[in-house]
């Protein structure tokens, strides 16, 4: 390496590229920074107008922040003389490579356009899709972020969302809540399915139209088994699903039924 060359070179240019380096710091910064405000400016105005629901509005966002970042990042690479014509230039050289390198990520965009349009699920739903259960947090340019029951945040894909069977648990006004229990032998079926009927519908949240339905599901050697199926809205299915088996115990316990046993069969042995 030539240092006369270097030298030179920091001398008559050097302070000129410091200056530029600065400038593109300083453009960089302040240009994020009001690309931040302008994109929470449009993102309130867009939610006082009332007429664009939460989903649409952060998907709009996402992409007008990648527009200015792009927007912005020209006209830092304009501070170093690199023309704005090259750069586009260059990016379509090299788009047949990136577009094979990011097909996926293509994809996933491609996918969250589609859910855009189509609307199978929107910010606060809860879902079942990509194999993940939960409430929808964000609908964004190439993953959806679902929080779970259990208060783990999970990012899927869009493609892979889009393209698995999607559960929507919002969309209708009420879910089946899906319980069992079993009677011993000898205990009067129509008596504990009475008892229920009164003790589950008495819970909080449980509809009353329909009506919890209780009946025989299948006979086991140890009794009778019953569905116990309350219908309730998704806030609530938790709460009366929970709420569903004490008054199961509760109730077959304030009635005096025995615990169901297995039958023990003896075999004689003749003599």
């Amino acid at each position: 390496m030539n240092t006369e060359v270097i030298w030179n070179f920091i001398v008559t240019q050097g302070a000129d590229f410091g200056l530029k380096v600065l400038g593109a710091i300083a453009a960089w910064v302040i240009g994020r920074w009001l690309i931040g405000i302008a994109v929470r400016l449009i993102g309130v105005a867009m939610e006082r107008g009332g007429r664009i629901d939460m989903t649409l509005i952060r998907y709009l966002k996402s992409i007008l922040s990648v527009l200015l970042t792009v927007v912005l990042i020209m006209a830092i690479l304009d501070i170093f003389g690199i023309r704005t014509t090259s750069f586009a230039a260059l990016l379509a050289g090299a788009g047949l490579a990136i577009g094979a390198a990011w097909s996926g990520m293509l994809a996933n965009f491609a996918a969250g356009i589609f859910l855009q349009v189509l609307r199978p699920y929107k910010v606060g739903d809860f879902i079942s899709a990509g194999g993940v259960t939960g409430t929808v947090k964000e609908l964004g340019l190439f993953a959806t972020t679902i929080l779970t029951p259990d208060n783990v945040t999970t990012i899927v894909g869009n493609n892979k969302a889009f393209g698995d069977n999607i559960q929507n648990y919002s969309t209708e006004a009420f879910r089946r809540v899906d319980c069992v229990a079993k009677v011993a032998n000898g205990v009067d079926v129509n008596d504990a399915m009475q008892r229920l009927r009164t003790a589950v519908a008495a819970i909080p949240n449980v509809k009353a139209a329909p009506a919890p339905d209780v009946e025989i599901l299948q006979f086991t050697p140890e009794g009778p088994l019953l569905c116990v199926r309350p219908y309730t809205h998704t806030d609530h299915y938790w709460q009366v699903y929970f709420d569903t088996h004490r008054a199961i115990v509760s109730t077959f316990g304030a009635a005096g039924y025995p615990v169901p046993e297995t039958p023990v069969l003896h075999r004689t042995v003749a003599a």
